[in-house]
């Protein structure tokens, strides 16, 4: 058992009720509303100049940097960001608009080589990214929530648990394109990143508590290594409510018309649910309609909904109806990789058998350690593993398997001899 293992077993925890135990509040105190920044609002960066200033004021700043990203979900086509926040010591807070500025590589190579904070960083970087800003060293206070063993980790219960202060969290959804951005979602925004700095810290001093600081620092550099995603195979196929359709015909439906709303949305710069309901298209696949009429009477394609749109749909369907057999899409996504795990006790009852007792170890493990399953390992990574182990059954051979599915090196030490294990179980 290592160091890290005998802390987190031993150690009675109070990150199970929420917070560590010399930088929290205790839990039978109210947290504290915050309602202001320290400084106020700060202006909304929307020109070159402007940004130019907050660029030169974060560049000579000191310590890491507290960043955030306000996105449009549900509202605007994509994922781009609409506002972004930063905060630095000796800077202060700023709050920049990409529209207006959309290039903000100065920026970001202004603060190469800084440590940035932010909480849930796979949802903010891309769009980040985008905009020319990308860091080099990263601090992920949700992920290091996760690792620390707290129970909940979004950023309001974060702030609350370890530093005790209530974050405001009513404008979280609202839609970040509008303009000009009303005062309290300005509000919302700046203190969004007002405490990242001292979360940061504090969970800094659990984690190092807990004999996990290098796992999170590996984690964080495996996020800030690891290359844009690769675009969506058939992304089709995920419309809500696709296991209703079971025909070919029916599933070239779906395909023309998620793909006509898609362009219409994109085109429209509006969210694809706004143009069309994923409930809409699945009922139009189900019925197959014939006609513009039959098809009005369709849950979702309503009398709120013009003529040409209602054409435009048919067409989609009347498309999808004149394909050929060839050309019809197959039921099931190709498999890149093992088959579902209900399916593995009559394929190959043997790696069934792997497959669950690595599981079982993997849990345990976890349970142990007071952090999700999910982090010490994905499952998709044990499953690999057990479904093809490697042709010798050594902690060395399993540890190198894990190592080429991307595993961490704190990760391979303390599951490589779990599967080791799990692969001589049998049936």
């Amino acid at each position: 058992m290592t160091d890290a293992q005998e802390t987190a077993a031993e150690t009675a925890l109070r990150t199970a009720g929420g917070a560590p135990p010399d930088d929290g509040v205790a839990a039978e105190e109210a947290p504290i509303p915050l309602l202001e920044p320290r400084e106020g609002i700060p202006p909304v960066v929307a020109d070159a100049a402007a940004l130019a200033a907050v660029t030169a004021a974060f560049a000579a700043g000191s310590g890491p940097v507290a960043v955030d990203a306000e996105r449009a979900s549900g509202y605007r086509y994509g994922q781009r960001a609409y506002l972004v926040q930063l905060r630095r010591e000796g800077a202060g807070s700023a709050l920049i608009d990409p529209v207006a500025c959309p290039d903000l590589s100065a920026l970001g190579e202004a603060l190469s080589g800084t440590e940035w904070i932010l909480h849930a960083a796979t949802q903010d970087l891309p769009c980040l990214r985008d905009i020319g800003m990308l860091p080099s060293r990263l601090f992920d206070t949700e992920l290091a929530g996760r690792l620390a063993g707290f129970p909940r980790v979004g950023l309001g219960a974060m702030v609350e648990s370890v530093l005790g202060y209530a974050l405001e969290k009513g404008h979280s959804a609202v839609d970040w394109s509008t303009r000009p951005l009303p005062e309290p979602w300005l509000r919302y925004a700046a203190l969004d990143v007002e405490l990242l700095i001292d979360l940061r810290d504090a969970l800094e001093k659990e984690l190092d508590r807990q004999g996990k600081l290098d796992w999170a620092h590996q984690e964080f550099d495996a996020i800030v290594s690891a290359p844009p995603a690769a675009p969506r195979k058939d992304p089709w196929r995920r419309t809500s409510g696709m296991h209703k359709v079971r025909r070919r015909r029916q599933m070239a439906v779906v395909r023309e018309l998620w793909t006509t709303r898609d362009t219409v949305a994109q085109r429209r710069d509006v969210s694809p649910g706004k143009v069309l309901s994923d409930n809409a298209i699945v009922e139009a696949a189900l019925a197959v309609p014939l006609t513009v009429q039959a098809l009005t009477a369709l849950p979702g394609f309503g009398h709120r909904m013009g003529r040409r749109q209602l054409e435009q749909w048919q067409a989609a369907v009347d498309r999808a109806k004149a394909l050929p057999e060839s050309e019809l899409p197959q039921p099931g996504q190709p498999l890149n990789g093992p088959p579902p795990p209900r399916a593995w006790a009559d394929k190959d009852p043997v790696a069934a058998a792997r497959l669950s007792a690595a599981r079982t170890a993997v849990s345990a493990l976890a349970e142990r350690l007071n952090l999700p399953q999910e982090n010490l390992i994905t499952p998709d990574t044990v499953r690999r593993v057990c479904w093809e182990p490697p042709a010798e059954h050594s902690a060395e051979a399993v540890g190198a398997a894990l190592a080429a599915l991307g595993a961490r090196p704190w990760q391979i030490e303390l599951v490589a001899p779990l599967l080791t294990e799990a692969l001589a179980a049998q049936p």
